[in-house]
């Protein structure tokens, strides 16, 4: 039982003991100089790279992989009457897992960070640029011969569908904008998405929209098609 209450100093460390293991190493914690020590390692080691990786927290089902992960680790028995270099071994190599997995969630959280900011990036260039094409004293302002409102396009072919009226688009659907040469919806290309339910909706048009082009709107499948299935609830006039 000695060497098995030893064995909890890396679970009790990353708070992934039940009720039970818990009571019993606190118990054991009080009287053994060499658990404190190696707890206080523990310690040491992950709040250093708590405060390296501060941000936001990772979800907890990326807790509970890693949680499942230590558990699964091999136990490392401790033999009292070792010398001190061999009984730290196993303390050296349970702290250098812990370092290994705090980096694992680390790359982890990175990498979705980078992503979101990416996409956020990408958000604000779109919405900078409606911006100037909507004030551009150049741009053609045509207007919707379906729908409340008007499609602005500048002389580089970007466009901003300014459409009010519409409600938020019912569940498991979405509004999706098309670019349709001469107005042949058939032949129209995917242009754009988006929830609807504002007052009015300013929405930039993905695409490049040419002279003689329609940009319509229909109802689809959330996360759009590549072709449109429903008659046009939007359209604009020939540009």
């Amino acid at each position: 039982m000695e060497a098995g209450v030893h064995e909890l100093t890396a679970g009790y460390a990353l708070d992934a003991l039940d009720a039970a293991e818990r009571s019993a190493y606190e118990a054991h914690l009080a009287g053994c100089a060499q658990c404190q020590q190696e707890l206080e390692s523990f310690w040491t080691t992950t709040e250093a790279l708590a405060v390296a990786a501060s941000g936001p927290a990772p979800s907890p089902a990326l807790r509970d992989r890693i949680l499942a992960d230590v558990r699964a680790e091999p136990p490392q028995n401790v033999i009292p009457l070792e010398s001190r270099r061999r009984r730290a071994a196993p303390v050296l190599g349970a702290v250098a897992a812990v370092a290994a997995v705090v980096a694992l969630v680390v790359g982890l959280w990175a990498s979705d960070l980078s992503s979101q900011l990416d996409e956020t990036r990408a958000a604000l260039e779109r919405q900078q640029a409606a911006i100037q094409t909507l004030v551009d004293s150049e741009a053609q302002d045509v207007a919707l011969q379906t729908g409340e409102g008007r499609l602005v396009v500048d002389s580089e072919g970007f466009a901003v569908l300014v459409i009010g009226g519409l409600p938020e688009a019912p569940a498991g659907k979405t509004y999706e904008m098309w670019i349709a040469p001469g107005g042949d919806i058939g032949s129209a290309s995917p242009a754009g998405l988006f929830a609807g339910g504002d007052e009015i909706a300013i929405e930039p048009v993905e695409g490049t929209v040419e002279p003689g082009d329609v940009v319509a709107v229909t109802i689809e499948v959330a996360g759009g098609v590549d072709v449109p299935t429903s008659q046009p609830i939007a359209a604009s006039a020939p540009v």
